[in-house]
């Protein structure tokens, strides 16, 4: 390859999955014009890739996962060069893809005793999988962010939590699963979003440690991943003024972080790429288009994601970079290629024919994990209470955010028959009506299936609800099953005066079921939560 060429290759722009013919035959033109070493697939234009503030509606496309196949055979057969295909599968396909296996969040598995780590091996092994038969090959995944701010409004969930062994040992769980499956991984943020308020998708989230703050803690994951030969590293569109002479630049654009932290101080050799140059923390500071591309390589990174100036990006490096650098970040590069075996042999392609994942594959380790993730925050004889109150025809169950008609419900209804009502969305007037409904009851099972992942908004749980449960805690025996982020219940209030809560982290059918399972049967609960959980 010419150098010209050997540039093209650090270039992985975003695809779209539920996109037009014209972009489509766009994509085709950069990847023969320009030689790009990757893409990068998401659902659709207007997902999060590049929906951050307006609200357009995602429509979604039962028919997905065909047309991703489908595109991927018609990228790769149209490349001199095997392109490596990439997606941010943090919980799989199903994170980008309708109608494919999903698996439990990041925190989820963070409430796993570390005796059950191999379920996260199991997980990243599964998605690798799922990945490989659409012709994947790089997960950028998964975070080593220690999260250790309940506000954090863009990691929360998607880290395994606040203990950094933890989250250290977990994140090279996963990836040895994918490794194992010859799928590549990616350890992110560098040098850590956890302590971060701001979501870099919209602003430039500000870290005030120290570099032996952040040694002490947040690069604890990234420092294990490194001495156990982490595929790629991912930087994070977020500042360090201590490392970067008080300055409040993105790490993505700092020499200090890249060149001096990762590479020289820490020892780092593999393959480092950017975060989403379309980020709003960074796409806006240069108006000269490829400048961005051209400082996002100088700084240090191998590859650069979501690149959205291919052509000019590539003149501004071939102006600006030596040969030996270029040679250097291509030569990284190329080694992924090998490792998943796409420069040596014809890259695998998927099969168009094939159109069913194992599900019950997915549902056993989901089952699995929930059976030992489930966490009793408190226990008030929860079982017997419940049971008594059934007995004297004074117990109800009540669903918040989803019908009566739930598993949860249905695995208990046999044992503890019982009124059942729910409230899905509506008005002060429904839940007015729905506590006079329930005044003849004095013991509550009530199930929260929390909206949102993230904590925008209380996680969306309207005041109304949050009133009504603030009066039913007061004045009823009350047993919480919180389905969601257990940072949800910081904004549950007079919580305290709860009789039971147990916290079950999703709502797949998999965990209501084990969460039935546990109140009938009184069942130790072996997980513990991941995150500090402060309540009233």
């Amino acid at each position: 390859m010419t150098l010209e060429q050997k540039i093209g290759q650090f270039f992985f722009p975003a695809v779209f999955i539920n996109d037009t013919e014209e972009n489509i035959l766009a994509t085709e033109r950069l990847i023969k014009e320009h030689n790009i070493g990757g893409l990068t697939f998401f659902h659709s234009r207007a997902s999060a890739a590049t929906n951050y503030e307006t609200k357009k509606k995602i429509v979604l496309n039962d028919n997905s996962f065909q047309r991703l196949k489908e595109l991927i055979v018609r990228y790769q057969k149209c490349a001199t060069t095997p392109l490596l295909m990439s997606i941010d599968a943090e919980w799989g396909l199903a994170m980008r893809v309708e109608k494919t296996p999903q698996y439990p969040y990041a925190i989820t598995l963070g409430a796993l005793p570390n005796s059950e780590k191999n379920l996260v091996y199991e997980v990243g092994k599964q998605i690798g999988l799922d990945l490989k038969s659409v012709g994947i090959h790089y997960n950028l995944a998964p975070l080593a962010d220690v999260n250790n701010n309940p506000n954090n409004p863009v990691i929360g969930y998607r880290s395994f939590g606040e203990n950094k062994e933890k989250v250290a040992d977990f994140a090279l769980e996963y990836l040895k699963g994918m490794n194992e499956v010859g799928i590549l991984g990616c350890l992110k943020h560098f040098p850590g979003h956890g302590n971060t308020n701001v979501d870099s998708h919209l602003g430039l989230p500000v870290l005030e440690e120290t570099l032996e703050e952040l040694l002490a803690n947040e690069l604890v994951p990234f420092i294990k991943g490194i001495e156990n030969n982490v595929d790629s590293i991912m930087i994070g569109h977020l500042a360090v003024p201590a490392l970067n002479d008080g300055k409040n630049t993105s790490a993505t654009l700092s020499k200090s972080i890249i060149e001096t932290l990762l590479r020289k101080k820490l020892g780092y050799d593999g393959l480092v790429i950017s975060d989403a140059l379309n980020m709003h923390s960074v796409s806006k500071l240069y108006e000269k288009k490829g400048q961005l591309e051209w400082e996002a390589f100088n700084a240090g990174n191998d590859v650069l994601c979501f690149a959205e100036n291919v052509s000019e990006g590539i003149e501004e490096i071939l102006k600006n970079a030596t040969p030996e650098r270029i040679e250097a970040s291509f030569n990284r590069l190329w080694k992924c290629k090998q490792k998943v075996g796409i420069v040596d042999a014809e890259p695998l392609l998927p099969n168009l024919s094939k159109s069913n994942f194992d599900f019950e594959t997915t549902s056993v380790l989901n089952r699995k994990i929930a059976q030992n993730c489930i966490t009793k925050i408190k226990d008030n004889h929860n079982t017997m209470t419940v049971f008594d109150a059934k007995n004297r025809e004074d117990l109800a169950k009540i669903s918040f955010y989803k019908n009566a008609d739930n598993s949860f419900f249905k695995r208990l209804s046999a044992a503890l028959p019982s009124p059942e009502f729910c409230y899905e969305t509506g008005s002060d007037l429904t839940l007015y009506e729905l506590e006079k409904s329930l005044n003849r009851f004095d013991t509550l099972i009530i199930s929260l299936f929390v909206p949102k992942a993230k904590p925008l908004h209380n996680f969306e749980i309207e005041d109304s609800v949050l009133q009504f449960l603030d009066n039913v805690f007061q004045n009823k025996k009350c047993v919480l099953y919180l389905f969601g982020n257990p940072y949800a219940l910081q904004v549950i209030p007079n919580l305290k005066n709860a009789s039971g809560i147990v916290q079950m982290y999703q709502d797949f059918t998999e965990f209501q079921e084990i969460a039935a399972v546990q109140l009938l049967e009184n069942k130790e609960c072996k997980g513990t939560l991941p995150v500090e959980v402060n309540f009233s």
